[in-house]
């Protein structure tokens, strides 16, 4: 269990590099990242029908960004953590979930200076990879 954490954490950092601003032109034109490593709405890679249920939606309530993912969460088939990061990489909060949870909710406690910023929220199934939803608080 600790590897996987680690792979998490490593994970959410990764993303975090990968969807910093990039500043060279050329890298621009081209993908951030390698097709099929990251998924998102507009680039689900091999999972095209499965962004429904695996990007996660992000609302912001009393201080509070709560994440969820609408996806079920089974012996076999769950999601395994949430984290959201802002634009510099820094991870705001994380939660690791387990297959027996009802749902793949989490609650984090948003910077004061956070409204009108960009952030991330992430969201990992064991079957269907990493999934990364832009989100403006």
């Amino acid at each position: 269990m600790n590897s996987r954490r680690k792979f998490m954490a490593m994970s959410a950092a990764a993303t975090a590099a990968i969807l910093m601003p990039v500043t060279n032109a050329a890298a621009k034109k081209s993908r951030r990242y390698p097709s099929n490593v990251v998924h998102t709405r507009k680039d689900p890679g091999v999972w095209n029908k499965k962004a429904g249920s695996h990007l996660p939606q992000v609302e912001v309530k009393n201080g509070k960004a709560i994440i969820r993912t609408l996806h079920p969460m089974t012996e076999k088939h769950y999601i395994v953590r949430h984290t959201l990061v802002d634009e510099y990489g820094n991870i705001i909060g994380a939660k690791t979930f387990s297959n027996t949870d009802e749902k793949a909710v989490s609650r984090f406690k948003v910077p004061a200076n956070s409204k009108g910023k960009k952030y991330f929220a992430t969201s990992y199934c064991n079957k269907h990879d990493f999934w990364v939803a832009p989100v403006t608080l």
